[in-house]
């Protein structure tokens, strides 16, 4: 089974995550990015600064520019990103000196560092779909289904499995799945009028 797109939760937005769905999958990600990029100290985040996929760098609000590397290889390089899946891409520690924004930049760096996700095209892809309608028919459909498992959890019971193996736990989520029918049809039956 190879679905076209994939709706979930913020919880799935991680960066490797959607590079997985969209990079190795070809699945359209209906899922919000987690991005935890925005800065709340006043300085500039990081979509302040312009990505250039030409070049493979920023551009800073003050109109300097930020690489991967600073040397001129007679080779060039590929910046490949760290263990933790970033590339880093920093500003001269001159331009940023001399720079009137530097206060409301890296007051207290000698210059600005930005990180930049290897799978952030993925993270874009993501983010392009949630400006579409198709995926606010997901995000409905996505809340219609978490509601009612959040029911199963905290009315039913269920928190987690009390029978063990597939087959234990599919006559535990079928029987949880009857009880929560039967709940809703009761609420179906219309009450009798009292008299009185």
């Amino acid at each position: 089974m190879t679905p076209k797109k994939l709706a979930g939760d913020t919880g799935y937005g991680s960066a490797k995550m959607l590079g997985w769905l969209v990079e190795e999958r070809g699945i359209a990600p209906h899922i919000p990015v987690w991005d935890k990029s925005k800065r709340t100290n006043g300085t500039f985040s990081r979509e302040d600064f312009v990505y250039d996929p030409a070049t493979d760098s920023y551009t800073c609000p003050g109109n300097k520019e930020l690489r991967t590397y600073r040397r001129n290889f007679s080779k060039p390089r590929k910046p490949n990103g760290g263990k933790d899946g970033f590339i880093r891409y920093r500003a001269s520690k001159h331009d940023c000196d001399v720079c009137p924004l530097k206060p409301q930049c890296c007051p207290g760096d000698p210059g600005r560092r930005v990180m930049r996700s290897v799978h952030e095209a993925a993270r874009d892809v993501a983010r392009d779909i949630r400006k579409t309608d198709a995926y606010m028919t997901s995000f409905i459909q996505r809340r219609k289904v978490e509601m009612l498992l959040a029911h199963l959890k905290r009315y039913i019971g269920v928190s987690m499995m009390r029978l063990r193996g597939p087959k234990g736990a599919y006559e535990q989520f079928q029987l949880a799945a009857t009880a929560q029918n039967l709940r809703k049809l009761a609420k179906l039956v219309p009450q009798p009028e009292p008299t009185g």
